[in-house]
């Protein structure tokens, strides 16, 4: 019994040790699907992340992120605001040392939102639904140990609008950012 104990107290140890934390950053260009007036809108996304090995190629990489979404009236002064804290968890097929494959779900919810026109904005929390769920799929480069490059596209799976009779409205986001591991 001892011995299954150190066992597995050091396959944790090294199972933890193993683990990289980092910070990412970078830009968001989001739109609402079913919205034939409405352009893309720029955002941004901040957040922290914890890479762990599951393979020799593979790894999983849950992300906190907060991600400004939304969309932009394609004729008039009006911009639909959407923030949130995001959880992607991605899968990343390791392709070489520097270059990443993924593709996982990302589970959001709704912190603020706000409908701007002209100079004039309003709260709209009651109009849309708090939680998104989307999926994403990307790829990424480090340039070196610590400092790399990750672009993605999120398409949402759930309506924003709250009880909407008409088709689903859905996020579709495009981001792109940059990267960096702590070292250890």
């Amino acid at each position: 019994m001892k011995k299954v104990l150190l066992v597995s107290a050091i396959a944790l140890f090294g199972a933890v040790n193993a683990q990289t934390f980092g910070v990412k950053a970078g830009m968001n260009i989001s739109n609402l699907s079913n919205s034939e007036d409405t352009k893309a809108l720029v955002g941004f996304h901040a957040g922290l992340f914890m890479n762990a090995p599951l393979a020799a190629n593979f790894s999983i990489q849950p992300e906190v992120l907060y991600n400004t979404k939304g969309a932009k009236s394609d004729g008039m002064d009006l911009s639909l605001h959407l923030d949130y804290i995001s959880v992607p968890v991605m899968f990343q097929y390791n392709a070489t040392p520097q270059f990443y494959l993924e593709a996982g779900p990302e589970f959001s919810f709704m912190i603020n939102s706000k409908a701007k026109a002209g100079g004039v904005s309003a709260d709209v929390d009651e109009l849309v639904e708090k939680f998104d769920i989307g999926l994403g799929l990307g790829a990424g480069y480090y340039f070196t140990p610590n400092i790399g490059v990750s672009a993605r596209y999120v398409a949402g799976f759930s309506d924003v609008v709250k009880n909407n009779p008409d088709d689903a409205v859905k996020n579709g986001v495009f981001q792109i950012g940059l990267a960096y591991k702590f070292s250890k």
